[in-house]
């Protein structure tokens, strides 16, 4: 029996070093015992040879690769042992994953997506509290999440709170910021957390004034915000008495309505096809990040049966130019984030060349699930319907609210369908601004993967360069926009 100690619960590289020399020397996962540096071994368990120098190699797709790389910061102790058994498996049978009713392959998969639904849970959940005053201040966050998540959410809150010193404190490790690199320290007890402070109070106010009591949906909320987290959330004070009177908010709120509310203008015709920007006006602009919440587990069509996962929009909330893919592609699905694939990858080097700086831009697809069809090894991307397409145009609509940018760039037939709300041709209409009704602007033009597809050299090079040519009419309205104003 060989006996392998990884040094840490999240030591994907131990791990991967230890399978790689496992595999190579032939050895059975029946053969291999895993375990955490500290956990006490058993004196008695018989212990094998050495394992001689790995010599040769393999290769494992992709996708298995990066389904490991999230689904071992599970809490399954058995996570170790089952990735091996799986890529044991894999060397015999290289399209084994896409055998979705494979017991292996299924485990891994929902693994993987509970990962990242408590990453999001953390994105959302965290509520940092302030210590100190003025310039010696540093923000101080409690989390206890389900799994060994942190350094995987721990980017996120560098990017979204770049301009503060903050500290993330879990039982099992630490993430912390000083304004220019992410660190990890040991975890740390409850009783180490900073107690309530002066923002406190400033929380509840906000929390108190955006409470919908029409909205309210408590087995929907409790799924959301499960009650373990409500002890470290500043507005739990608020949410037994808010929603014992929702009932009666939401009646005297029916009673008051207006009639004919006066400050709303009637829809026009043509806002039909260009989208309900009256609608989107009623509304209060979304959070990006309250978004992406609500539509991890959207239902409204059933491509959510087979993917991963949702894949929303990303980007800054301050954005002045949308790009708008078509969905997401079999890396995208993995990842959970759009456009970090092959024509991810493309994208990036076109909106170099056209002067776009990509991260100031907020990337997103007009359906949000990814649709294939399996074919040996691989998972065929498959054009979404347009019951599909508009089941998914709610997300979109409420991604332009939240940020009202300046341009849409619609990018392929799909993409373009949502965005002007009917079949829209890209050679007839690309390479000029068009006005949308709620005075944005709207660009239309290629895919990238379009540009991958393309067999021949001259056709894919002169295709580039106009696909450049319309990001860089993107970048030029831009800068007179700018002018103008």
């Amino acid at each position: 029996m060989h006996h392998i100690t990884l040094d840490s619960e999240t030591d994907f590289d131990g791990w991967r070093k230890a399978a790689r020399a496992l595999a190579l020397n032939d050895v059975k996962p029946s053969d291999v015992t895993w375990r955490v540096a500290g956990d006490a071994p058993d004196l008695f368990e018989p212990t094998a040879p050495p394992l001689a120098p790995p010599h040769g190699t393999f290769n494992v797709p992709a996708k298995f690769v990066e389904l490991a790389e999230v689904s071992i910061l599970h809490r399954n102790p058995e996570r170790f042992a089952l990735l091996y058994r799986l890529l044991w498996r894999l060397r015999g049978n290289h399209d084994l994953l896409d055998i979705a009713t494979d017991p292996d392959v299924a485990e891994i998969a929902t693994m993987a997506k509970v990962v990242r639904r408590d990453e999001h849970k953390m994105h959302a959940l965290v509520r940092f509290r302030e210590v100190g005053r003025e310039q010696k201040s540093h923000f101080v966050a409690w989390f206890e999440p389900e799994h060994h998540v942190v350094e995987l959410a721990a980017p996120f809150f560098a990017r979204r709170f770049a301009d503060m010193p903050w500290s993330i404190l879990t039982p099992d490790v630490c993430a912390h910021w000083d304004g220019h690199a992410v660190s990890i320290t040991p975890g740390v007890a409850k009783s180490e957390a900073p107690t309530a402070d002066r923002l406190e109070e400033t929380w509840r106010r906000y929390y108190a004034s955006i409470f919908n009591p029409a909205r309210l949906k408590v087995q929907a909320m409790s799924k959301e915000m499960p009650r373990k987290y409500w002890r470290n959330l500043p507005e739990t004070s608020l949410i037994k008495p808010l929603s014992e009177g929702a009932e009666r908010t939401a009646s005297a709120m029916i009673a008051n309505a207006a009639v004919e509310p006066q400050w709303l203008e009637p829809l026009k015709e043509s806002d039909t096809a260009n989208g309900t920007a009256n609608e989107m006006a009623r509304k209060r602009p979304d959070d990006i990040e309250t978004l992406r919440e609500e539509a991890a587990d959207c239902r409204a069509c059933p491509l959510y049966k087979h993917a991963t996962q949702t894949v929303f929009g990303e980007g800054q909330q301050t954005a002045r130019i949308i790009l708008v893919g078509e969905q997401p592609g079999d890396k995208e699905d993995l990842a959970g984030k759009p456009f970090v694939g092959p024509a991810g990858q493309m994208l990036d080097r076109a909106l170099q060349e056209a002067g776009i700086d990509r991260r100031k831009v907020y990337v997103t697809n007009a359906v949000k699930h990814f649709k294939f069809v399996p074919r040996g090894k691989i998972r065929l991307h498959q054009k979404p319907t347009t019951p599909e397409i508009k089941a998914c145009r709610q997300w979109y609509e409420r991604e332009l609210a939240a940020i009202r940018p300046d341009l849409v760039v619609a990018m392929g037939a799909t993409a373009a369908q949502s965005v002007f709300g009917k079949i829209t041709p890209i050679n007839k209409n690309r390479g000029h601004p068009i006005d949308l009704s709620d005075g944005t602007r709207a660009l239309v033009t290629v895919h990238p993967s379009y540009l991958l597809r393309l067999p021949d050299a001259d056709a894919k090079a002169r295709e580039y360069r106009r696909f450049v040519d319309d990001l860089k009419i993107a970048a030029g309205l831009l800068r007179r926009s700018v002018h103008a104003a």
